[in-house]
């Protein structure tokens, strides 16, 4: 009995402790502050080990670095666009792009990308067409192909996509391919074994240093899914590789995304953030050497900005630029995301939209992935309804998109989804897509979509039984956790 009562008084202590640290030395945002302090208290033992396991803090910490050089080249881009915006002296190949200039410029400062005009813009919705297109780009390889996923499946198009990277390591072909050790911890090291056996390079990101399913990193994720194809072709946005992408889960059914590939300058930035990452995770660090950067052929004219965020940021870059986004809002805001768990700085920017008479339109999925994070998204999405925001949900599979379009002018497609933790846990990447021709195309997906939806409206929200206020109540409180 003695010792029980040491031990607990022993994690007394250590919850204490934590609870001055949490608010006294890593000031954190205060609702996240308020939920740590609550699990801590009704659950103290087990709260401890959540802490330690989910609650450290990267924000001070510099895990992507660029060598002095670098460091130079790419600043002297970035302040020849910051001085052309500055003095009205940028050039926009679109004539509605100027009206997003404080945004783009922005970007330049406090996100450090380039925007660039010369991008031609494929845009996928479904995995087959995505996976078809990536495996054709993969074939005609010659020089490398560089991969970051969250997850890559050990399954059907797992196995064929590997195949093919195996297949050009043999003929030569710098194969390298980054994946997170959460999103893949079901995934065995020796799957990658053959690509290795044929030249190829593989890195995991923040990898378990003590048991295969026990990571005190497990809250902050690499996120992001790139792909770059001997510096000229990228993907970016919202597939990882697996089957239940192709629709072949039978709980979620057809799986609708979206998906971009890219043709043209915007690739640049692309690659420099898979070599931040790559080096960030491998022993093999590799140099930014000019193969990698070819001279551009595209006739694309789109303009784009790739945008990066993680919990290492200074600001919260992606965040930040949609919020930027939805202010500029004139006539329509179109999201769909597969969880909304806004902050509330994204909260108010929606509500002051919708009631100034903008025409607000939120998709989310109709069947749950993470039973949390589905009931927060309906009791945010409730709020946003009172405001005058509509509301659908998806009916034909899972929507896993996670885009943005603001007046059909200005979009942003990428690996973030519209919560905290992609806001501000995850490490993610974003395509800023400036001009009406990427974006109505957006536009119009968005309307198909809305075929195949149902609208969820105020009346209906409000009928809702008391069970399900109670587990959004419950959601919500751990929202900004989630």
């Amino acid at each position: 009995m003695d010792i029980l009562v040491y031990v607990l008084s022993f994690f007394g202590v250590l919850n204490l402790l934590l609870a001055v640290t949490i608010i006294f030395l890593e000031r954190r945002n205060v609702a996240a502050t308020w939920a740590w302090l609550l699990v801590l208290f009704f659950i103290p033992i087990a709260g401890f080990f959540l802490y330690i396991i989910f609650g450290q803090n990267l924000s001070k910490r510099k895990i992507f670095k660029l060598t002095t050089q670098q460091k130079r080249e790419f600043g002297r881009e970035l302040e020849e666009q910051k001085q052309l915006i500055e003095v009205n002296q940028m050039r926009y190949s679109d004539p509605s792009t100027v009206q997003y200039e404080s945004l783009i410029y922005m970007n330049v400062i406090s996100g450090y990308s380039l925007l660039t005009q010369d991008n031609d813009i494929e845009i996928f919705t479904d995995g087959h067409d995505k996976f078809d297109a990536l495996l054709e780009s993969i074939d005609h390889a010659q020089d490398h192909i560089h991969l970051v996923y969250y997850i890559f499946r050990n399954d059907h198009i797992g196995k064929r996509v590997l195949d093919a990277l195996t297949e050009k390591a043999r003929d030569g072909v710098e194969v390298r391919i980054l994946y997170d050790d959460m999103g893949c911890s079901r995934v065995p090291k020796r799957f990658f074994k053959p690509l290795i056996e044929a030249g190829g390079e593989v890195a995991i990101f923040f990898p378990s240093r003590i048991l295969p399913f026990l990571n005190f990193r497990v809250n902050y994720r690499n996120h992001r899914k790139i792909v770059i194809i001997d510096g000229k072709i990228g993907y970016v946005g919202g597939f990882n590789i697996g089957d239940e992408y192709l629709g072949l889960n039978k709980k979620f059914g057809y799986w609708r995304d979206t998906h971009l590939k890219v043709a043209g300058s915007a690739v640049d930035t692309l690659q420099t953030r898979f070599f931040l990452d790559w080096n960030s995770a491998s022993p093999e660090k590799s140099a930014f050497e000019k193969r990698y950067y070819p001279l551009k052929k595209s006739n694309g004219s789109t303009a784009v900005q790739i945008l990066s965020s993680g919990p290492d940021s200074e600001w919260h870059q992606i965040r930040n630029g949609i919020l930027k986004m939805i202010y500029s809002a004139k006539k329509s805001i179109d999201i769909q995301t597969p969880y909304f768990v806004p902050d509330e700085s994204v909260m108010n920017a929606l509500k002051i939209a919708a009631v100034s008479g903008v025409d607000v339109r939120i998709m989310i999925p109709n069947k749950p992935d993470h039973m949390f994070v589905y009931w927060a998204t309906y009791s945010y999405v409730g709020e946003l309804l009172d405001a005058g925001a509509k509301c659908y949900k998806y009916d034909n599979g899972f929507i896993h998109a996670k885009t943005i379009v603001v007046d059909g002018e200005v979009a942003s497609v990428g690996t973030a989804n519209f919560d905290v933790r992609s806001f501000k846990l995850n490490f993610e990447v974003n395509a800023f897509i400036y001009g009406t021709n990427a974006a109505k195309r957006l536009e119009n997906i968005f309307e198909d979509d809305i075929l195949r939806s149902t609208e969820l409206t105020k009346e209906m929200y409000d009928q809702r039984s008391r069970g399900i206020k109670f587990k959004e109540s419950i959601s919500r409180l751990l929202s900004p956790i989630l």
